[in-house]
């Protein structure tokens, strides 16, 4: 996929058409695709003893709903989390919560196995491996000086 900023649609001209390239959202499967990711994402955050208790809720469900809201606008998608909820501001949302190395680390692991079982072309789930793993250690508010170095999650 030629794309200049995929998370935008502003992707470059398709070589069979002349026309714009479809956006990354459209490219991967559009909302079932990002239904699907998140499912298999908080599927494991519902177990997970580090990152369940982050989240008040007792049902999981408002928190996929906003990530896959979220994430579908972020690639190309319609703008509906930010018609509901104003402007990302993802730092900010986070703050109260202690994300250090490893909770970082266990949302990668999770997040992994939710790439990896869309089974998208190996270029397109690199994109979105990409934004994930920069988004993750964006989120991180607290360094522990004695965490071990990072882990290769990308190799599964």
């Amino acid at each position: 996929m030629t794309a200049s900023d995929p998370a935008n649609g502003s992707a470059g001209a398709t070589p069979a058409t002349g026309g714009p390239a479809p956006t990354f959202f459209a490219a991967i499967g559009g909302e079932p695709a990002f239904r699907r990711l998140v499912d298999e994402f908080y599927a494991g955050v519902a177990t997970d003893p580090l990152l369940r208790p982050m989240y008040p809720e007792q049902d999981l469900g408002p928190a996929a709903e906003r990530l896959t809201l979220f994430l579908m606008q972020y690639w190309g998608g319609p703008g509906t989390y930010s018609e509901q909820r104003g402007h990302p501001r993802l730092r900010m949302r986070h703050a109260p919560f202690r994300i250090g190395p490893a909770e970082r680390d266990a949302w990668l692991t999770h997040m992994r196995r939710a790439v990896d079982r869309l089974d998208l072309h190996p270029e397109l789930a690199g994109t979105l491996w990409d934004y994930l793993e920069r988004a993750a250690y964006f989120m991180v508010n607290e360094m522990d000086p004695t965490d071990p170095p990072r882990r290769d999650l990308a190799s599964g």
